[in-house]
């Protein structure tokens, strides 16, 4: 699938086990996991692609909604000029880059990119 600019593409939750969530969500719908070190495992076969990053805090936001932006620096600062606060400046991960923003509200979004 080819990945699009301003189309949500993948979401995150967070989790304080791991094993737990890969053998509650394979048994129940028979999504399928790929693990991405001792922190993150991501989820495929749900009809939208995304994963669960391993936290010990309290989980207080159920889901990050990711969007896809071949430009980081160019909607970045499209999301600034709007309004938008940035979160977590971009950072690499296995496979791309992405950073997290809030909306005016308040609600906080990531936009990644294939490296």
């Amino acid at each position: 699938m080819t990945s699009l600019n301003n189309h949500i593409n993948y979401v995150e939750y967070k989790a304080h086990d791991l094993d737990a969530i890969k053998k509650f969500y394979s048994s129940c719908f028979d999504w399928s996991f790929t693990d991405y070190g001792p922190s993150y495992i991501a989820f495929a076969e749900s009809g939208l692609e995304g994963g669960f990053e391993k936290t010990e805090d309290p989980i207080q936001q159920g889901a990050l909604i990711v969007l896809y932006h071949k430009d980081l620096n160019l909607v970045k600062d499209t999301i600034l000029k709007a309004g938008g606060i940035i979160s977590k400046d971009i950072f690499s991960f296995p496979g791309g880059e992405r950073f997290q923003f809030k909306d005016p509200s308040g609600n906080e979004l990531a936009v990644w990119r294939e490296v």
